[in-house]
């Protein structure tokens, strides 16, 4: 099933169901099979994506507009709990204003010059974006204010896309260069330079970025397979969707959701706005094995981490291509976005999406509260400034 089929099928279960569904019992971090994590927030509310944490220890998360009752779509938590950031008002779903306020977000990105980056999918319900939506909004921590709107035109964003999750090299270009992943329906990898605005595609189709139509990992014991309540049972199909930044920042690594494969591609040949589309392709490299993984994270030894999805766990992968796996629990279920931060720790949402009602005959299983972790690693965040 392709994603834009997942995504109607979550809105309307999601807005039937609002977390009805029988209860699971947790194992707290203490009684994980391998390695320590902590515990650092539980959500009660809407289910967390993506979290990222600046110089200064400050967290942010982000929760799209699914299907949950979402007030506020950025927040930075305050005392273990999350509040709207900047402000409510520009948290505010608003079609009238798309450019104005945050639709939809899935991604939120402390660059290496500390500023807060907020990727914007302008898909609510995964329905479909028009231009205003999806966007790249900068925030500079210092004041809390939005320093940096960037809107992505219909032919680099269509309204099909689903911008995932982003990276940056602040060394290329006049103000730099970030790098996105698309997991919907146009999959491939989004070039914005930060200095014009300007966003270009690239692997747009390439068989690195696209998901694998066989793939059937099986996750909490059972198949992982999209399960409408009285139809058949068809293949989850979502593309490139991981995306994380070499320590030397000559590699940009990406996977596929669906898929156990990892590749990198040359980020001169990403860049270079007169590079052809073959060109980029032939940079591509084919990295084999790697457990299922929704994010993925580097540190500045040039490790890369991700979730295995199907054994509630969070691996590391050395230089030399192979995997250690540094955290494993029973409430470490679905590892979304993973971060590395200046405490040298790794964080990452733990949020069940795989409980969700599209996966289970309209039934939605998860059970609040959705986590944050960390654990200990000995490195920092990749900073190509």
């Amino acid at each position: 099933m392709k994603r834009r089929t997942f995504l109607t099928a979550t809105t309307a279960s999601l807005a039937a169901t609002q977390l009805a569904g029988p209860a699971y019992a947790y194992a707290s971090a203490s009684g994980s099979t391998a390695g320590h994590y902590e515990v650092v927030a539980r959500f009660w509310g809407a289910m967390p994506t993506g979290v990222t944490v600046s110089r200064r220890g400050r967290i942010f998360v982000n929760f799209p507009r699914w299907g949950d009752d979402v007030p506020f779509t950025v927040a930075e938590l305050r005392g273990g709990k999350p509040v709207a950031y900047p402000d409510a008002e520009v948290n505010r779903q608003d079609p009238s204003d798309l450019a104005g306020h945050f639709q939809s977000v899935q991604s939120v990105v402390v660059d290496p010059a500390d500023r807060l980056w907020i990727l914007d999918t302008g898909s609510p319900g995964f329905a479909g974006s028009s231009y205003g939506g999806p966007k790249l909004v900068a925030v500079d921590l210092h004041t809390d204010r939005i320093v940096r709107t960037i809107l992505f035109p219909p032919e680099v964003v269509p309204a099909n896309s689903y911008p995932n999750d982003v990276r940056f090299d602040l060394r290329r270009g006049a103000q730099g260069t970030a790098f996105i992943t698309d997991s919907g329906g146009s999959n491939g990898i989004i070039v914005v330079d930060l200095a014009t605005g300007r966003s270009r595609r690239r692997l747009t189709g390439h068989p690195s970025a696209l998901p694998d139509t066989q793939f059937l990992p099986v996750i909490e014991g059972e198949p992982f397979m999209v399960r409408p309540a009285g139809g058949e049972p068809t293949y989850y199909e979502t593309g490139s969707d991981g995306i994380a930044l070499s320590a030397d920042g000559t590699r940009l690594y990406y996977c596929p959701l669906s898929s156990r494969r990892l590749h990198s591609v040359s980020i001169d040949a990403l860049a270079d706005p007169d590079a052809t589309d073959a060109e980029v392709a032939a940079t591509v490299e084919d990295l084999g094995f790697k457990p299922m993984a929704d994010g993925l994270e580097s540190d500045d030894k040039g490790r890369l981490y991700g979730g295995d999805l199907e054994h509630n766990a969070i691996w590391r992968r050395s230089p030399n291509g192979t995997y250690r796996t540094l955290a494993q629990g029973h409430d470490l279920i679905w590892v979304d976005t993973l971060s590395v931060a200046a405490d040298r720790h790794l964080y990452a949402i733990a949020n069940q999406l795989n409980r969700l009602s599209p996966f289970h005959e309209g039934q939605d299983l998860r059970r609040k509260p959705y986590l944050l972790v960390r654990l200990p690693i000995d490195a920092g965040p990749v900073k190509l400034v």
